[in-house]
């Protein structure tokens, strides 16, 4: 089992915790894409980033001081959104790193696929960003299929059956699930809630959810979406009759919450 997530805007250089482990398998990709990022002024920057001027400020300074081989950080590490919050990577055991460094994929627009402990820089780019890079007009364009085939690679590899769990974003996810094949079984979980009667996803406990969902199956070990059922943080809990092959829909319990969504 390969567990996808995307990663989080917001980073951070921690090397000094743990010594990273491996290099990003896309890496001659990236620096394609770092001599782009370098080429564009602060007001280039802003329109690609959507940001205010101190963020585009600090982002155009670490393009231009860019080195990919220094300072880096593992990635699971580096990333410090709400997700990898919720994972709280600092205080794994070492049983939990094993699994992570196994089954944690993170999804990125710069480095295409990371494992755990793949060293990175702090960077901001976007999966979604209109970045033309080697004459694909945006970054959906110049990964294609590649991001998958590397992970595909990687499934195929192991004794059992492929699986991917995603608890990635659509915006990350959409990289990896239209060029499934039939033998790779792809599974999203899904983490909503009742709001008046009505069933919704919301961003913040969405994120926390899969961040915690990452730590869960690392401390069990679990290899079966079986044990990914078990799932109960947050107040989640796996719902049978709203989910389907393709998709665990987890719901947070809540005194208010409809009678149909019952544990089973």
């Amino acid at each position: 089992m390969k567990i996808i997530i995307s990663p989080a805007k917001k980073m951070k250089v921690e090397s000094d915790f743990l010594g990273s482990a491996g290099i990003p398998c896309m890496m001659n990709d990236t620096r394609q894409i770092c001599e782009v990022m370098k080429s564009f002024s602060p007001g280039e920057l802003q329109k690609i980033f959507k940001a205010n001027d101190k963020i585009t400020e600090e982002n155009y300074r670490r393009y231009q001081e860019m080195d990919l081989d220094k300072a880096i950080t593992p990635a699971v590490l580096a990333y410090s959104g709400l997700a990898f919050n919720n994972m709280a990577p600092q205080v794994f055991t070492d049983g939990q790193w094993e699994y992570v460094k196994k089954n944690l994929k993170i999804l990125s627009g710069f480095y295409g696929i990371l494992g755990a402990l793949d060293g990175v820089v702090p960077y901001r780019l976007e999966m979604q960003a209109k970045v033309k890079v080697a004459g694909k007009k945006d970054l959906y364009t110049f990964w294609q299929n590649r991001i998958y085939q590397v992970l595909a690679k990687e499934l195929r590899e192991e004794e059992e059956g492929p699986l991917i769990l995603n608890l990635a974003s659509k915006e990350y996810s959409q990289v990896i699930e239209p060029f499934v094949e039939e033998d790779i079984r792809f599974v999203t979980c899904v983490f909503a809630e009742y709001v008046d009667g009505k069933l919704i996803t919301k961003g913040t406990k969405a994120k926390m959810a899969r961040g915690q969902m990452v730590a869960f199956l690392a401390k069990e070990n679990a290899e079966t979406l079986e044990k990914v059922k078990e799932f109960r943080e947050l107040g989640f809990v796996w719902h049978e009759e709203l989910s389907s092959e393709k998709e665990l829909v987890f719901i947070e319990q809540k005194s208010n919450t409809p009678q149909q969504a019952t544990e089973h």
